[in-house]
């Protein structure tokens, strides 16, 4: 299964000397060698470690500093949207999505156990499985309806102990999930970013760059919240992209989910019968004008 990563991807030491040594060499035009490296992933980095060190007493925190696919703390949301439109910006291994954080967060991703939640969760849908394959066995002949109503308790207990889990091995964020089309994606993206940067939504949020798939595929953006269990603050974020227009009760809507169902690859007609998403704006929009 393929897991976030939210390393921080901080320079090797190697790249320090030689981001100094260079930046000595030009000290008698700066200004000529920061037009000229403004789009160094490295020189906005160093750039975003100083302005941080000076302009605040708490340091700022961001998750994807020093990653390409991810907005520096020293770089405007003007200038990370003009560098990556999501529209365009094409996918590959130096970006998978598009990250964009709230630096005054107090959330660390990498809190959350993987190690110990993955393994534990998988046993608990084996454990499931066998459960059903049993009951199935047994009830052979019976009619399908009376199989689920032995089985919905099951999945329940499955449910609830998979969610247990996650918040016992701190891998409690999840996210409300947009599709947006081709056509539409870089205006959501340019709404969502800087409402993210600004502490208006989440903790984080990310966006699907183009696969080649065509104007007729939507794209994926998720906007991230720190706890599932909150759910005050998981209502807060949908409020805010609602009042933003990005989450209309009268619409399709959208969903929240939680980021274990992702690890565990809990989508839609999984084998388990799990529903993939904990909420739907339709849900917890209701009865608001």
């Amino acid at each position: 299964m393929i897991s976030q990563n939210f390393s921080t991807g901080l320079f090797s030491d190697a790249n320090d000397c030689a981001l100094l040594e260079e930046q000595t060499l030009q000290s008698h035009d700066p200004a000529s060698y920061w037009s000229r490296n403004s789009h160094s992933i490295q020189v906005i980095a160093a750039k975003s470690r100083a302005t941080a060190e000076a302009t605040s007493t708490k340091p700022l925190y961001n998750p994807y500093e020093g990653r390409i696919c991810g907005r520096q703390l020293a770089e405007s949301v003007e200038d990370f949207l003009q560098r990556l439109p999501p529209l365009t910006t094409r996918v590959s291994s130096e970006y998978p999505w598009i990250f964009v954080a709230n630096p005054r967060t107090g959330s660390r991703p990498t809190d959350r156990d993987g190690a110990v939640f993955t393994p534990a969760a998988e046993a608990l849908l084996q454990e499931f499985t066998e459960k059903r394959e049993a009951i199935e066995i047994q009830m052979k002949g019976k009619a399908k309806g009376s199989i689920t109503r032995k089985l919905t308790p099951l999945r329940q207990g499955l449910e609830d102990r998979l969610l247990s889990l996650a918040r016992e091995t701190h891998f409690t964020s999840g996210k409300w999930m947009l599709f947006p089309y081709p056509a539409d994606v870089n205006r959501q993206w340019a709404v969502i970013a800087p409402a993210v940067v600004n502490g208006e939504l989440g903790m984080a949020a990310k966006v699907a760059p183009n696969d080649g798939s065509g104007d007729q595929s939507p794209r994926v953006i998720c906007v991230y919240t720190k706890d599932f269990s909150d759910l005050e603050d998981v209502k807060r974020v949908l409020g805010r992209l609602a009042e933003l227009g990005l989450a209309k009760k009268n619409e399709g809507g959208i969903y929240y989910k939680v980021d274990a169902f992702t690890e565990l690859g809990i989508n839609t007609g999984n084998e388990w019968g799990l529903k993939p998403s904990m909420h739907s704006s339709k849900e917890l929009l209701k009865g608001k004008k």
